[in-house]
């Protein structure tokens, strides 16, 4: 039990150091052999790094043939940062853990599904390289299944924070839940532009086999890391769902999704804008309806997912929401006149 006057109340508490350890390092080891794919994919390209590099922001500048997708990298990066905060302790780290078990469960399971089918089995075994691709997906569900277990108990409350008056000015509680409900209002309406496309995507491909893309790895025909877009398009959608919903009533837990789920959707927003000004669609994007609300769309997707980022940040308070050591120490010097 932490007996210090004023505890870091962005710190897990002693007895869930184990649990943080672990989703640390299982994060790290996955993180690292997705880098080792994207290492080779490089390398067996006709470009070099620098083309890869041009390529994570502009869909059209890349010239190597990457076994993985931008949304692979992206996920590589958000779980390099979740395990360094998981490593440092830091609660903020508990929600982002368990959202990235979550997307990781998602894809073995559908990856799982998919292994039912014998010609997609058999192309695991002919295919050079399926049997790391297997491997991989094996250490997804490992990672997963640690990552969840070890987390979801590791609950506990606030710690150190001394609360303001109802209303004050300098009051985190009040603070973050403005903040919370803002962005959980900006994720679900986030949510809604997105199912919108994705009704007008069923017309071209049919209801049946968009579907069962979603949740059956073997639809494609071909052994790939990346997820297709069925996939990343509902799994965002329910994303935003969620955490909008649990978000609008200001719970703190929710914090560290937020964040790293609005940072994801944000660079691929980015990414987006960058292909949609190479290749001109600006200038035409008012020639038809579907051009005007695809840009206001991808418009309302940079607003809101930046916006999300620096609510969720809390600049001026402390990485779970609690005033900043300096804001304790001030408040004790207002009352007692000295530390």
């Amino acid at each position: 039990m932490d007996v210090r006057p004023n505890p870091d109340p962005g710190r897990a508490a002693p007895e869930h150091s184990g649990a943080y350890l672990a989703t640390a390092l299982s994060l790290a080891v996955y993180s690292g052999v997705l880098t080792a794919w994207t290492v080779y994919g490089i390398r067996q390209g006709d470009g070099n790094a620098w083309d890869f590099l041009e390529g994570m922001f502009n869909p059209g500048a890349s010239l190597t043939t990457q076994v993985l997708g931008p949304h692979e990298w992206a996920f590589t990066v958000a779980c390099l940062v979740i395990a360094g905060l998981a490593l440092a302790q830091r609660r903020v780290a508990r929600s982002a853990a368990l959202l990235s078990g979550f997307v990781l469960l998602a894809v073995s399971l559908r990856e799982g599904l998919g292994l039912l089918d014998a010609a997609y089995r058999d192309q695991y075994r002919h295919d050079p390289l399926g049997g790391w691709a297997l491997a991989t997906r094996g250490l997804g569900l490992v990672v997963a299944l640690v990552v969840l277990l070890a987390m979801f108990p590791a609950t506990e409350r606030r710690r150190g924070v001394h609360p303001s008056a109802p209303g004050a000015a300098d009051d985190p509680e009040a603070w973050w839940r403005r903040s919370s409900r803002i962005c959980g209002v900006l994720f679900l309406l986030m949510g809604l532009a997105r199912i919108g496309w994705a009704v007008r995507d069923l017309t071209g491909v049919g209801t049946g086999h968009y579907l069962r893309a979603v949740v059956d790895g073997s639809v494609l025909g071909t052994l790939d890391l990346a997820a297709p877009t069925e996939f990343t398009t509902v799994g965002s959608v329910l994303a935003l769902f969620v955490l909008g919903v649990l978000a609008l009533p200001g719970r703190r837990e929710v914090r560290g999704a937020l964040l790293v789920f609005a940072a994801l959707e944000l660079y691929m927003t980015v990414r987006m804008v960058v292909w949609l000004t190479v290749t001109d669609f600006f200038n035409r994007s008012f020639e038809t309806p579907g051009g005007a609300l695809s840009l206001a769309t991808t418009a309302y997707a940079l607003a809101a997912m930046t916006s999300v980022v620096v609510l969720a940040g809390g600049r001026g308070f402390g990485p779970y929401g609690g005033m900043r050591t300096e804001g304790f120490r001030t408040a004790a010097v207002g009352r007692n006149g000295g530390l």
